[in-house]
């Protein structure tokens, strides 16, 4: 029979190693194309830019999908078993919702690069059409999904009993996104902020925190082992 717990904890290693490719994707934050879009022109047609948006954000949301399942799935058995799935289904459709528009930017954000490079400069100045609109409300969906999934998953770890407590503060802490536009929005430019970087530092702390004390538990198959042993020492 298969240990179920082991392969939890194996899903949870996604959550850190989600947080360590984010970190590592937002290292070099990209020009704003609001006020320098020839740099920021020159920097999305690089190779480095499709292979850390591809291998860092994209992979990195996948792993974090996964990550959050086996999450929802360890809180299941749980005192906050109701809250803690609950939160799954919220954090994955907000982070599903997300891959389109990581998609947007890893694959169409060069073509536009190049298009203005090669002479098109009117490029980015095009009328707003109704797929922006629609890609608008999905980013914003996105945002609300997220903030309130991970400040839930954050309170059922707290209240869980079988994870550390301060891993979910952590978790909670983890609005790399939300605070990010909220960020751009008012006080920073339109790239990466330095939010991101935070948040995935603290990913890497909380998502790891769970995943090595889910992994450090005894198997099913070895606590039954050392019931039977104790058993016959009697």
């Amino acid at each position: 029979m298969p240990n179920t717990t082991r392969w939890i904890g194996i899903g949870l290693l996604g959550l850190p190693l989600y947080g360590a490719l984010t970190f590592w994707s937002s290292l070099d934050p990209q020009p704003d194309p609001n006020t320098h879009y020839e740099a920021w022109s020159r920097f999305v047609t690089t190779d480095h830019y499709v292979l850390t948006h591809v291998f860092g954000s994209i992979l990195g949301l996948i792993l974090a999908i996964f990550g959050t399942f086996a999450l929802g799935a360890y809180l299941a058995g749980s005192r906050a078993g109701r809250l803690g799935l609950l939160a799954m289904v919220l954090t994955v459709f907000g982070s599903a919702l997300f891959l389109p528009g990581m998609g947007v930017s890893a694959f169409a954000a060069p073509e536009e690069g190049q298009a203005y490079l090669a002479g098109i400069e009117e490029f980015h100045k095009l009328p707003t059409t109704f797929a922006d609109t629609m890609f608008a409300l999905t980013s914003l969906l996105f945002v609300v999904l997220v903030f309130v999934g991970n400040v839930l998953l954050g309170v059922a770890v707290w209240r869980s009993g079988v994870l550390p407590k301060w891993a979910g503060p952590l978790w909670a802490a983890v609005f790399m996104y939300p605070f990010g536009l909220i960020y751009e929005a008012t006080i920073g430019p339109a790239s990466t902020p330095p939010t991101v970087l935070v948040g995935a530092a603290l990913l890497v702390a909380g998502g790891g925190w769970m995943a090595l004390r889910v992994l450090s538990r005894p198997s099913a198959a070895q606590a039954v082992g050392a019931a039977a042993a104790q058993a016959r020492v009697r």
